[in-house]
């Protein structure tokens, strides 16, 4: 294991490089390389670019150089997809120029024949001086250095550092979490993982003071027991999600033909789950949705989770979130007779249901306009104290039959009783919607309005449910931790 100050300095030059080589960029045609060089130059990269070419003076306007050794610069970051055979001879001819290759090339490990060359690569790119990532992945994206291999249109740095063994999962990581909220501070793939292993880069995530969680999608087991260390050296002091490949049979043998990996025992994971705190998910939209929460919303590592509260429009909607909270472990429990007084004393409108959940149809919500959802969610703060209020809106019952004002009040109101008590209890918001592109367009307005305030926005009640059970894992690791130390 690397302490703090080692990780930081080793792995520092890969988020902010300052000088990029590209390998196998096309003087005709427009390849894969050239993509990335046109993409990182989009995003605002600053440092220097040299394409790699055995014959081009020049590609896309950029001085083109015979091999890595012969850039002006020594090299921070390398792409590097061509032919895999050519590739240990290129990194040997490095010779302490290049810190960081990233293989994007595939045909080594992760099928039989191409074992011996993944041995040769590790073994060239020891001699030349340099840690090798992957191969067989697809990038890089640092959004404090200017570097992607994705397409993305965000360039504000976050604070969610994730690390991928798939580079297609990697993709899909940075858009859909862009598309709910996530703001990363980096996303590397890592393929085969033949050198720079999963665990040097979750020492590096947690020394880095820009990461605040962690997000990890692995199928190798190759560092498990360094892995574990870290975890368990770290003590939860920062959220670390894990989406693990190949937990079943089927899933293992779809692993070893995917990275060469060996996936190993799920026995093994949740006992990893288990000691250090780390929580582990099924799904990608799990892994998304989890990462959003702990982005949005400090762990109240005082007291854990247990007693939420659901409030919004749908009776049926608020049934079946109240049985699927239920299953994960956090209890949406009648109020007190102090709270539903309170709430009665307002006169809301028949069919609208105050005990907990609090169902109010669209016609109560429409009271004055929609103001009136500030005054039922200041009782509920003020006397109900849950630990935590998920506010829900179908927002396709609203069209034809409420003002265009009223959803833009109803989530005001929802969003100033949330500045008024700071920190009290966690709030999330659930917007539903059936997919209309106008409704679908305000539910981005809102989403973006409301991560400027901390909160997270869901599309399901059942995303929620399950974010805020990672969040209450979390929070009582620490909290029962503390207590078996005191």
């Amino acid at each position: 294991m690397m302490n703090k100050n080692n990780a930081l300095e080793t792995f520092s030059p890969l988020f902010e490089p300052k000088t990029i080589a590209v390998v196998g960029a096309s003087a005709r045609s427009f390849a894969l390389p050239n993509t990335f060089m046109k993409r990182i130059r989009d995003l605002g990269y600053k440092g220097d670019i040299y394409p790699i070419h055995p014959s081009a003076a020049e590609i896309d306007g950029l001085t083109a150089y015979k091999s890595l050794a012969d850039t002006p610069k020594p090299i921070d970051y390398a792409y590097i997809a061509v032919a895999g055979g050519l590739i240990p001879a290129m990194l040997e001819t490095a010779k302490g120029r290049l810190r960081f290759a990233h293989v994007i090339s595939s045909g080594f490990g992760e099928v039989d024949e191409g074992r011996d060359l993944q041995e040769k690569l590790v073994a060239a790119a020891h001699a030349g001086g340099l840690r090798l990532i992957g191969p067989n992945c697809m990038g890089l994206f640092s959004p404090r250095g200017s570097v992607t291999f994705a397409e993305v249109g965000q360039r504000d740095v976050g604070t969610v550092g994730v690390i991928s063994q798939s580079g297609g999962l990697g993709t899909d990581i940075i858009r859909r979490g862009f598309a709910r909220g996530v703001k990363f501070s980096g996303v590397v793939t890592v393929g085969n993982c033949a050198d720079v292993v999963p665990s040097e880069l979750l020492e590096y995530y947690l020394a880095d003071a820009q990461t605040k969680v962690i997000g990890m999608y692995l199928e190798t087991a190759k560092d498990g027991r360094r892995l574990f260390e870290t975890l368990l050296a770290a003590k939860a002091s920062k959220p670390v999600v894990i989406l693990k490949g190949g937990r079943t049979q089927q899933g293992l043998a779809a692993a070893a033909s995917h990275t060469g990996s060996l996936a190993g025992d799920d026995r093994a994971w949740v006992a990893l789950s288990r000691q250090t705190g780390c929580v582990l998910v099924e799904t990608l939209d799990q892994f998304v949705d989890t990462l959003l929460i702990f982005q949005s919303l400090k762990p109240n590592t005082a007291q854990p989770t247990k007693r939420v509260t659901l409030f919004g429009n749908g009776g049926g909607t608020s049934v079946l979130a109240t049985d699927y909270f239920a299953r994960l472990g956090l209890a949406v429990t009648p109020f007190g007779a102090d709270t539903i007084d309170r709430l009665a004393a307002l006169k809301l409108p028949p069919g609208t249901s105050i005990t907990n959940p609090v169902d109010c149809p669209v016609g109560t919500l429409q009271q004055e306009d929609g103001k009136v959802a500030e005054k039922i969610l200041d009782i509920i703060y003020a006397h109900g104290k849950p630990d935590a209020l998920v506010m829900h809106l179908n927002l396709s019952a609203f069209v034809g039959r409420a003002k265009p004002e009223v959803l833009d009040n109803l989530m005001a109101a929802a969003l100033r009783v949330q500045q008024k008590y700071p920190g009290q209890a966690h709030f999330m918001l659930v917007l539903r919607s059936d997919g209309e592109p106008a409704l679908e367009e305000r539910k981005r307005s809102f989403r973006v309005n409301a991560m400027a305030l901390g909160v997270p926005v869901y599309d399901e009640m059942s995303n929620a449910g399950t974010a805020l059970a990672a969040l209450q894992w979390h929070e009582r690791f620490i909290y029962t931790r503390a207590g078996s130390n005191a």
